[in-house]
């Protein structure tokens, strides 16, 4: 008979790091010795952690990232861990606040035993902390400076890409921004572009009509239309002046950090594209302005583009190439951009190569088409030490990511199972009340707050109107003699009475005076011509 043993045999105990195949092919890639932004630790299986750290080279931010993962998952919350590490190491940062949670960047954050047993579990040594936030709305609607632009600014093929434009109407629309720079008149807001292809249209602009050629009385009718639409939405609270200098997104505080600006986007289901179009303006507009800086210790400014989907959606070839070139050439300026959305095939192929950081969430393999897009996330990722990394990619915890980036030689580093650290900040919205505050505070609310009301536009070609139908009325006085009339006191009226009671009629019966009435709006003043500032 067998006897058992006094001392039984342990359960096997978790593998030791250093004996681990994947501690072993993952550790030195992150070996960096200069500044880095520290991401979390390397996970051994689902339960274990190495004392690996997962970081990202500061210099290597500007080579561009993509943050993407199910709902659900931590996306916002790595985001927020992130730009609390730029802005430490005094990097400016902007984002687009979509559910409001990033607000609680300014707050210090709240202590529990998740954060806790999740800052132990990374080794990192937590601390409450807020940051220096400023909060922007768009055209005002929401909490925060007012963030505007002038129509000619945002140009023809942003515009184009909001309105659902085909490419016909896009190159039509082009020609009217074309025309309105040539004869000189600026357009502002909507109400300027609305009048300039009311103006077109009509009687009056039929013979300028013909001159652009390719600009069909049709065409015209269907981007006027899609026009009046744009504005019922209320879109026109966007377009105006003081237009907003995105150089000023480039602030740092008295002791070193980077100003965090946070843009709101209420109502975002109403207006999807909107919202993702005046970012992609933003990004622009920064690369309009900025100088060559080429590689440098530390970005600018790192830019996150929340929701990257929506820019996306039903974009043209044309504007695709547009977003393309902007996001190769922009990390020459010193500006890093990370798209955030739910799956990596939201992004094109052509702006998705030129993303050298990764932080992928769990995707979920639901339906036969979640599983396609699984594998062809897969199939973007160097090689791997995990056996099956798709495994791993839908087994992944909140919290988790599997993540590569650019080393400090702008090589890839391997594939690393990431826990990832716990903010400092609040998860969560910060008081009302004190955002309102800090608005207010702000020397740029000062700047911006109040709309500026300029000749634009919409005032030349009425002036224009009132001008053509007084020639009209002297040439028709001159033309016809003048008739003896009676006497009586309801009569007498000099030459001159009857010749402004002539101009007001024929100013009032015309097709283009009553298409001015109808698009009245916002006059905002700013003269420019195309994406960007001249």
């Amino acid at each position: 008979m067998t006897e058992t043993p006094a001392n039984p045999t342990p359960e096997t105990p978790p593998p030791a790091a250093g004996d681990s195949p994947v501690v072993a092919a993952v550790a030195p890639g992150y070996a960096f010795e200069g500044a880095a932004l520290d991401l979390g630790g390397l996970m051994l299986d689902a339960v274990n952690l190495s004392d690996v750290r997962i970081r990202i080279p500061l210099a290597m931010v500007n080579r561009h990232g993509l943050v993407a993962g199910a709902t659900g998952t931590g996306k916002t919350k790595t985001l927020q861990l992130l730009a609390e590490q730029l802005s430490t190491q005094g990097v400016p940062v902007f984002a687009a606040d979509i559910k409001g949670d990033l607000s609680g960047l300014a707050t210090p954050g709240e202590t529990s035993d998740k954060v806790t047993a999740r800052a132990q579990s990374v080794g990192q040594q937590w601390t409450a902390t807020g940051f220096p936030v400023e909060y922007y709305a768009l055209g005002g609607q929401g909490t925060g400076i007012p963030l505007r632009v002038t129509m000619s600014a945002f140009g023809p093929t942003l515009l184009s890409k909001v309105l659902g434009l085909n490419d016909t109407q896009e190159s039509s629309l082009g020609l009217v921004f074309h025309y309105a720079d040539r004869a000189g008149l600026p357009l502002l807001d909507l109400a300027d572009l609305r009048a300039v292809v009311g103006h077109l249209t009509s009687d009056e602009g039929k013979p300028e009509l013909k001159e652009l050629g390719g600009l069909s009385s049709a065409t015209a009718g269907v981007i006027l239309r899609e026009l009046i639409a744009f504005q019922d939405q209320g879109a026109d609270e966007f377009f105006g002046e003081p237009e907003f200098e995105s150089a000023d997104f480039l602030q740092t505080t008295a002791d070193g950090k980077g100003l965090i600006s946070l843009v709101e986007l209420p109502n975002l289901q109403d207006r999807p594209a909107v919202f993702s179009t005046f970012l992609m303006w933003l990004l622009a507009d920064l690369f309009h302005d900025l100088p060559e800086v080429g590689d440098i210790d530390k970005p600018k400014l790192v830019f996150f583009f929340d929701e990257a989907h929506l820019l996306f959606n039903d974009a043209s070839k044309e504007f695709l190439q547009q977003v393309a070139q902007t996001v190769r050439l922009i990390r020459s300026k010193g500006v890093g951009v990370f798209f955030v959305t739910q799956s990596p095939t939201d992004v094109p192929d052509e702006v998705l190569a030129q993303l050298g950081s990764r932080v992928q969430h769990q995707l979920r393999a639901h339906t036969p088409n979640d599983a396609k897009a699984l594998k062809a996330t897969v199939n973007t990722y160097p090689t791997s030490a995990y056996d099956d990394l798709g495994a791993v990619i839908t087994s992944l915890g909140i919290g988790e990511a599997v993540v590569t980036v650019m080393n400090e030689r702008g090589a890839p580093t391997p594939v690393a199972w990431t826990r990832l650290r716990a903010p400092e900040s609040l998860m969560g919205p910060s008081d009302p009340a004190a955002m309102a505050a800090a608005v207010q505070a702000s020397p740029r609310y000062a700047k911006y707050a109040e709309t500026v009301d300029r000749e634009s536009a919409r005032e030349k070609l009425a002036v224009r109107l009132e001008e053509g139908a007084r020639k009209r009325a002297e040439e028709e006085a001159a033309a016809t003699p003048p008739a003896k009339q009676p006497t009586s006191p309801t009569s007498r009226r000099t030459p001159r009475e009857k010749d402004e009671g002539g101009l007001v009629r024929d100013v009032v019966q015309s097709s283009a005076f009553k298409d001015f009435m109808r698009t009245a709006a916002r006059e905002i003043a700013r003269g420019m011509f195309k994406t960007g500032r001249r």
